[in-house]
């Protein structure tokens, strides 16, 4: 179950986190600070002082982001009468007088939602449990705070789970549909490597070190300004060379996280490596180039052409897989053509 938890103090956040995860997947919300790419599905839990009307009106701009999300728990303390008028004024479909009551509130919706889900074929709610593990990733590491490995973990496994039953043109049109930016391009890679890993007959464990990588390949990304990273139109040479620092970033983040291999590591460094030298960060050339981020490589740059931007269309997977045929010298040609089944497939 995702579970954003919206609060007026940082400090409550360790505590929720503790209750819920790893059960549930919790999705952090400062108020007056970033929100997240998810807008319609799980649960909504509200930890402010509803007696300061400035913080009252931030959330109001909250609840209008994740107006899609149908349950509103609110945190009253000591159930006060007028506070708990107000949280129902404000949306709340349930009220509780500590946080600690969250954990069964929680588990009731989840037993609701599930029992809906049995008479409704929605694939949005299933999906948004691995994205939810995306946010936290990229909010515990924008923030300050240590990336926890068991959200990448979570993340890999949703998303393994449904490329594997649905297929990858599923993927791709759910993730289009409900995520923009880094999000998408993240989810898009995952799935696209993950299908990757699956068509050429990985291992289990071959798939999941794949689908991994693919999860944390941009983490660096977090740490680069917003401003460059949503930036609607093209970057100019001077932003180019801050997102281009994102692999070392993302390498320098992850080498002390206990459980990190050193192929994902790889992979994160070295995903914008090419055959020829002409890469970055390293200059790797040929016998250089591991096969995972070999593999990886081509993933992140079709994912790359077939998503939204701002600035134009996806391009068609047709047309995106020519492109990678034309890298002959920068990408391996028998990886190249083996990818052209997960490619093209509908």
């Amino acid at each position: 179950m995702l579970v954003y938890f919206v609060t007026d103090e940082p400090t409550k956040l360790p505590a929720i986190r503790a209750m819920l995860e790893p059960q549930h997947a919790v999705v952090p919300w400062l108020l007056g600070g970033d929100g997240t790419g998810i807008r319609s599905h799980g649960v909504l839990m509200v930890d402010i002082d509803l007696r300061q009307m400035s913080r009252v009106d931030k959330l109001k701009f909250v609840l209008h982001e994740l107006a899609g999300i149908p349950e509103k728990l609110f945190v009253i303390h000591n159930l006060s009468r007028s506070m708990v008028a107000q949280a129902h004024a404000l949306g709340a479909t349930a009220v509780i007088s500590r946080p600690k009551e969250a954990i069964l509130k929680v588990a009731q919706i989840e037993a609701a939602e599930a029992a809906a889900e049995d008479n409704a074929a929605d694939p949005a709610p299933v999906m948004d449990e691995g994205v939810a593990a995306f946010a936290s990733m990229f909010s515990n590491v924008r923030h300050g705070r240590p990336l926890k490995l068991v959200d990448a973990k979570r993340a890999t496994s949703k998303i393994i789970t449904r490329v594997g039953q649905d297929g990858l043109s599923s993927w791709l049109d759910e993730v289009r549909r409900y995520h923009e930016g880094t999000f998408q391009h993240c989810l898009l890679v995952t799935g696209v490597a993950v299908a990757f890993g699956l068509d050429v007959g990985f291992s289990d464990a071959d798939v999941s070190r794949l689908g991994m990588a693919a999860t944390l390949h941009d983490i660096g990304k977090a740490r680069i300004p917003l401003s460059i990273l949503d930036k609607p139109g093209r970057l100019d040479p001077e932003e180019e060379e801050i997102i281009r620092r994102h692999p070392v970033i993302g390498y320098d983040l992850l080498k002390g996280v206990s459980g990190i291999s050193p192929e994902i590591l790889d992979g994160v460094k070295h995903h914008h490596e090419y055959l020829d030298g002409s890469g970055y960060p390293d200059g790797l050339k040929a016998s250089q180039i591991s096969d995972l981020v070999r593999l990886l490589t081509i993933s992140d740059i079709f994912a790359a052409l077939v998503e939204s931007r701002p600035y134009r269309p996806p391009m068609p997977r047709q047309d995106a897989y020519q492109i990678l045929c034309g890298m002959e010298g920068k990408l391996e040609g028998a990886l190249v053509r083996a990818f052209r089944k997960v490619a093209l497939a509908a």
